[in-house]
């Protein structure tokens, strides 16, 4: 059963600023009069996060980077304080709906803030539609929620499927690999992952022999690290996040492999898991939109006051939870804390230009972000950068249909 959390102390409440899910008859349902009496109720931030099972680490380091730019801001964004309402959506997309029902319609927040898993995102982005609530979602790189389910309300301050990992397809023909095989879950992100990759790689001339997939979150990964032997090919390319990357990089590691057959990935396969992988990810090879060495003062004081707030290092996940908080800083700025003058704050958001710990970042039409893809190398226990596997990537938004 999926759990509703309140967090309402006072300090908590003054950290978001935007949305729509209150808004959901049109801004004429509840218009507020002048800046000064909207600024003197809390604008309502729903969070939909995973907060138990495979993906509890990335929900908590999301909803703590927000928290910590809203803290950066002196508790406010563009003069409106933020009360929160958190709801564990446990990585089940089975009770997606009725938990962004029940964000919407009977808690009656503004701004919905999720969510990690893509099967859950995509259930969200339907509701948001439905009702013209603003979602940003902070991690789920499902290529439709910007592209044919894109919307005006929606945004992304992360990354679309295909963006992270279509630049590795030439990343590793470069380096020599005509034959790779791929190995994911079976479910929306694995599925497009390593379809963004084999995208990229037969551009440049190369050729996947075998498409690996086992049902999500199953960590059960033998029989396929024995199939991949018996292949032989030139590299593997993997997308896995959470507990189930940590199993499956020390397990290829048991194997042998990591020897014989070089091993890549998206970046979640070593983002947040390398302390628990150990010396099985040392020189692993990923791209992703952050690298934890990125020497910007952005990053800098990011990491250094990520590290003051939570008593952990800092990475893409609170990254992206931190943007999000910084593109609805932005909407909001534009108008003063007026939150009836909704369409002003969706045209100032498209058009942000944010100076962010990963680079600069700023959107396309479909709301996806534009953004550097890093390769990097696992070194000293950190996904160091190695250099720049696509500038400024803008993902091609198929099917999008917002203008």
């Amino acid at each position: 059963m999926s759990r509703m959390i309140s967090s309402g102390s006072s300090l908590n409440r003054r950290s978001l600023l935007l949305g729509t899910a209150g808004l959901v008859t049109a801004a004429s349902a509840f218009r507020f009069p002048t800046p000064a009496i909207a600024q003197g109720a809390p604008l309502k931030v729903g969070f939909m996060l995973p907060y138990s099972g495979t993906f509890a680490k990335l929900g908590k380091f999301i909803d703590d980077g927000f928290r910590l730019y809203v803290e950066q801001q002196g508790g406010a964004l563009g003069g409106r304080r933020i009360e929160f309402v958190q709801v564990d959506d446990e990585s089940k997309p089975e009770t997606a709906t009725d938990n962004m029902n029940r964000l919407v319609g009977r808690e009656k927040v503004d701004v919905v803030v999720g969510t990690v898993h893509s099967g859950v995102a995509m259930a969200m982005v339907k509701v948001a539609r439905d009702t013209n609530t603003m979602l940003v979602i902070p991690n789920a790189g499902v290529n439709e929620a910007t592209g044919p389910m894109c919307a005006p309300n929606i945004f992304r301050t992360s990354f679309s499927n295909w963006q992270v990992c279509e630049p590795m397809g030439k990343v590793m023909f470069d380096a020599g690999h005509r034959k790779v095989a791929t190995i994911t879950w079976r479910y929306a992100a694995g599925q497009q992952m390593v379809g963004a990759f084999g995208e990229g790689f037969k551009k440049v001339g190369g050729t996947v022999i075998e498409d690996l997939a086992l049902p999500f979150p199953e960590v059960e990964f033998q029989a396929l690290i024995t199939r991949i032997a018996t292949l032989k090919p030139d590299a593997v390319f993997a997308f896995f996040a959470g507990g189930g990357a940590v199993k499956f990089v020390k397990d290829y590691a048991a194997a042998g492999l990591n020897k014989a057959i070089p091993l890549y990935g998206a970046g979640f396969l070593t983002d947040g898991t390398i302390p628990a992988q150990g010396e099985s990810a040392n020189g692993l090879r990923t791209t992703l939109h952050y690298a934890d060495d990125l020497d910007n003062p952005a990053n800098r004081k990011f990491l250094a006051d990520f590290k003051a707030k939570s008593g952990a290092d800092g990475d893409i996940y609170a990254v992206q939870g931190y943007d999000a908080g910084a593109l609805l800083h932005e909407g909001l700025k534009a108008v003063k804390g007026d939150w009836s003058a909704r369409n002003d704050v969706v045209r100032s958001m498209r058009a942000a230009r944010i100076d962010s710990p990963r680079g600069p970042l700023s959107f396309n039409a479909a709301g996806n972000p534009i953004q550097n893809i890093y390769l990097r190398e696992v070194r000293n226990g950190r996904n160091e950068l190695v250099s720049i596997a696509g500038q400024a990537v803008n993902d091609p938004a198929r099917g999008c249909r917002v203008s």
